[in-house]
This record gives structure tokens, C-alpha cells and sequence, in this order.
């Protein structure tokens, strides 16, 4: 085990899974210090036991970890190397970029984070919001084997799947990608059955109970399909997530130089729905982008 245990931890990006794995965190007895830019998110996680900070590098100060729950790679940069948390951190501190990235871009954080002494760990998450509130993500770790067996205490409070996929940053990435292609491809492919079955003027309701107990199912199919019926759901996550996601996941494709049609089409399904006004409903609604491309003929109406 490593011989100096990580206790303080920087918490950036108090978002809808972020918030909770903070305060998860926070449970476990570590200290934390968290940074977002809502200021309603930094005073939630102080009422939870945690301490709120001005900005990134004030959260990243002398910590001994930073646990970055940001949007993309962009903002990952932007918090390290513009905002200064990198800097600000302890001389051997763990930087845990748990954002879902491309893995070039992840590799390449890393070389920038381990000259400076500190230890990378690249963790992109699965699980979603339930997962995040639970304790329950599954976590796919690149990252040397020190480094791992330093970071795992704090990963083990987050999630209990934590899996070391990789001893290089970007592994984990790329496994996340893998997992995103899968997800997008089965809500996308879900929408399509249930526009056929719609069409056929089939109860949508009554074709998923039917196809969950069956051979067809998954578990995307399960959780988003009766969602998929409901005008408004919860968002859980966004359908523009699944546009950059599949966009990653696009980007990973051309740079092994492996074709990828089903992502492809699941992409274009996801960007339509998302172009006709829906990126900020719950991904279950790319179901919308099907029914308007199927939409009965005016002169049907």
C-alpha cells in the first residue's frame, strides 16, 4: 500500500452525478473541498459535511488528490492548467480526471500532469445519476500500478466496480468509449424498434414488457424504453451527451482506423434529435427523431 494514504481531496464539477459523488466522499471521511461554478452546488455540499471554494486552484490547494467531474477534456485543461489547480496541489498529489474524454486526449493530460511528479489516474465513470448516489459506478482505470493502489481507496468510495483495465492513461478512456458505443447504439436501436411498432399501431408500452423478458432485451432497452413513452421523463442524461459521446466514440474510430456504422447511424439519430430542439431532454427522446422521420403524410393526417 502506498505510504502516504490520500485523506484531502479537491472535488471539481458538482454536477447531477458529481454533487453526490462528493458527498460520497465526504461520507467516507475524507476531506473535501469542491469548486463549481453554481454557487447553490458549492453550499450544497458544505451543508453535507464538505468545504465550499471560490475557485478551482483555492479547492486544489495542498490537497493531496483532485477529482475532476467536468463536462469534456477542455474543461479538464482549463481547470489544471489555466485555473491553476494543478499547480496548486501537493507535490505528489493524484489527479483523477473521471470526465469521459477521448483517449488521446486523456494520454495526453497525462504527460502534462505525471512531469510535473504527480500521479494520473484516468477513471471515466458509468452508472449515471442512481450510480453516483448509490456509491455503485463502475469505474475503468489506466493508470501505472502505484498510482492505481494509491488511488483506490478513494475510487472504492465512489463506485464498486472498480476495474485497473490498463497500466497506461487512456485505457480507461478507451474501454468508456467501447461502454458509450454499446449504450448509445442500444437507446438508438430501442427508438427505431418502437417507431416500427408504432407505425403497426402497436402499444409501445406493451411491446417493451414483451421484448424485456425476451431475447432482445438489454439493459438500455429495459431502463429507457418506458421512457420513451412519457412526454417529458427526468432527465437522467441528456441526449446532447450521447452527440458528443458517439462523437468520441466516431473520433476514436478514425484514429485506429476502424469503421464504425453502427455508431455512425446511432450519432446521426441522436444529432437529429437534438437539431429538432431536444439536446437537453433525457436521451430516451432521440424516440422524437424517429417519429419525425416517420411521420405520417400530411395528406394522411
Amino acid at each position: 500500500m502506498p505510504d502516504t494514504p490520500i485523506s484531502s481531496i479537491a472535488f471539481i464539477g458538482l454536477g447531477a452525478m458529481g454533487a453526490p459523488m462528493a458527498e460520497n466522499l465526504v461520507k467516507r471521511q475524507f476531506r473535501v473541498t469542491g469548486f463549481d461554478m453554481r454557487e447553490a452546488a458549492r453550499d450544497a455540499l458544505a451543508a453535507a459535511g464538505g468545504q465550499a471554494a471560490p475557485n478551482a486552484a483555492e479547492a486544489a490547494k495542498g490537497a493531496d488528490a483532485l477529482v475532476l467531474m467536468v463536462v469534456n477534456a477542455a474543461q479538464a485543461r482549463a481547470v489544471l492548467f489555466e485555473a491553476g489547480a494543478l499547480a496548486a496541489l501537493a507535490p505528489d498529489a493524484t489527479v483523477i480526471l473521471m470526465a469521459t474524454c477521448p483517449p488521446g486526449e486523456a494520454e495526453a493530460i497525462a504527460a502534462e500532469v505525471t512531469k510535473t511528479g504527480r500521479h494520473f489516474i484516468d477513471a471515466p465513470v458509468s452508472g449515471g445519476v442512481k450510480g453516483a448516489q448509490g456509491g455503485t459506478l463502475t469505474i475503468m482505470v489506466g493508470a501505472a500500478p502505484e498510482s492505481f493502489a494509491r488511488a483506490k481507496p478513494v475510487l472504492d468510495a465512489l463506485g464498486d466496480k472498480v476495474f485497473h483495465v490498463g497500466e497506461k492513461p487512456g485505457q480507461g478512456a478507451t474501454v468508456k468509449t467501447v461502454n458509450q458505443l454499446l449504450c448509445g447504439v442500444h437507446i438508438a436501436v430501442a427508438a427505431e424498434a418502437l417507431s416500427l411498432a408504432e407505425k403497426a399501431g402497436i402499444d409501445g408500452r406493451l411491446l417493451f414488457e414483451i421484448m424485456g423478458g425476451s431475447a432482445a432485451s438489454s439493459w438500455m432497452l429495459r431502463d429507457r424504453g418506458p421512457r420513451m413513452q412519457e412526454p417529458d421523463p427526468v432527465v437522467a442524461s441528456a441526449v446532447d451527451i450521447f452527440v458528443k459521446d458517439l462523437g468520441i466514440v466516431l473520433d476514436a474510430g478514425r484514429a485506429a482506423k476502424v469503421a464504425l456504422p453502427l455508431a455512425a447511424s446511432a450519432h446521426q439519430m441522436f444529432l437529429a434529435a437534438s437539431g429538432l430542439g431536444h439536446g437537453g431532454r433525457d436521451d430516451s427522446q432521440v424516440v422524437r427523431a424517429y417519429r419525425a422521420l416517420n411521420a405520417k403524410p400530411a395528406n394522411d393526417a
